[in-house]
């Protein structure tokens, strides 16, 4: 575990609309820079960066046509080097969002992937046999991309259509164009990804908030591949970067620690009841209709399935999702944040007093 991990305090920014110094409506790498001194006074001791890739930006820079080059829009690959040493040096640590599941159909390795040659980029997506096939029915696909390429196949897609998903393999391939996890092509795009972390955390960042991170591996109902495929992938950076950090955007602590990610954020989806913190009929508005009793039993339940180990973070917001000032006011919200400071010790009282 990083040893800075166990009291970090997270401020998420989100580049586009933080501070624009050189007057082109739209905030840039400098502006942060400017306002390291705001953001430590804030007391917090961490930063989380959202995506400041080189991007076509359908999806706020989600889509990803370059991984190792910094958007033009918020600067150069030296003004985040410079972010990195000028944090450091007021002890603040900065963590990029890694974006492994899918690309921009921009990027070079897609231009590549959806020409109808062979060549070596053919299975860094998933592409199905024909065109008229869709990914109907299977786990983490949302939908394709087909009738646009000289190519006779249809391209799995994460979420939006800018967005194809990169090839990690499927859990129990049943088709003869499905690769296995283990299969070269999948391992080719997991190595991919781990020379694009190293790029980044040789540079000076200290770690990953990872988008989607229990997606990759497709019609992995018990995700059993997913956790091999991250325990892999942990193992390469305790080797050469054992003070960075693995974040995920998973939600389910019992399977993203067990991958090795040293922090699980909960999340405004799946099971973990989060919403009814804050922001669905939320348990700290003054009315009192909210309910608290299922978010700790569920996060009572992860924390003994994990033996303690690894830790389970509770934003208060992030870009996601609205911010708290939409369902309380801002009493309220002190109460949030002292929930949020205590929040182990209160999970444990109401745990006890609910099996009195």
């Amino acid at each position: 575990m990083p040893t800075w991990l166990n009291n970090a305090i997270f401020y998420e920014i989100y580049p586009q609309s933080f501070c624009d110094t050189n007057s082109d409506g739209i905030g840039d790498l400098q502006g942060i820079i400017k306002h390291l001194d705001y953001i430590t006074e804030l007391g917090a001791n961490a930063i989380w960066l959202n995506p400041c890739f080189e991007s076509p930006f359908a999806d706020a820079g989600y889509d990803i046509s370059n991984f190792c080059k910094v958007a033009p829009r918020y600067g150069t690959n030296d003004d985040l080097k410079e972010l990195f040493e000028k944090a450091h040096d007021r002890g603040l640590h900065v963590i990029l969002d890694l974006v492994p599941g899918h690309t921009s159909i921009d990027h070079p390795w897609f231009l590549e992937s959806k020409k109808d040659e062979k060549n070596e980029f053919s299975n860094r997506y998933i592409w199905n046999d024909s065109v008229w096939n869709s990914f109907e029915g299977f786990q983490n696909i949302s939908g394709s991309l087909r009738g646009i390429f000289d190519r006779n196949a249809c391209c799995a897609i994460n979420f939006f259509s800018s967005q194809p998903a990169l090839n990690y393999g499927f859990a129990n391939p049943t088709e003869a164009w499905q690769s296995a996890p283990d299969s070269n092509e999948a391992l080719q795009t997991r190595q991919a990804m781990k020379d694009i972390m190293e790029f980044w955390l040789t540079m000076g960042c200290d770690g990953f908030r990872v988008d989607m991170a229990g997606s990759l591996v497709k019609n992995d109902e018990t995700c059993e591949e997913t956790i091999k495929l991250w325990q892999d992938i942990r193992a390469f950076i305790d080797t050469k970067f054992p003070e960075a950090a693995l974040v995920s955007e998973w939600g389910e602590p019992e399977k993203s620690l067990k991958s090795g990610f040293h922090m699980d954020f909960q999340l405004h989806f799946g099971p973990s009841h989060y919403m009814d913190l804050f922001r669905e009929n939320p348990f700290f508005s003054r009315n009192g209709k909210g309910d608290v009793s299922k978010f700790a039993e569920k996060y009572w339940n992860n924390y003994q399935a994990t033996n303690g180990e690894g830790l389970i973070c509770i934003p208060s917001g992030n870009h996601d999702m609205h911010r708290l000032k939409g369902t309380l006011d801002e009493e309220e919200i002190k109460l949030v944040f002292a929930f949020l400071n205590l929040c182990l010790v209160l999970l444990l009282y109401i745990m006890v007093m609910k099996s009195a």
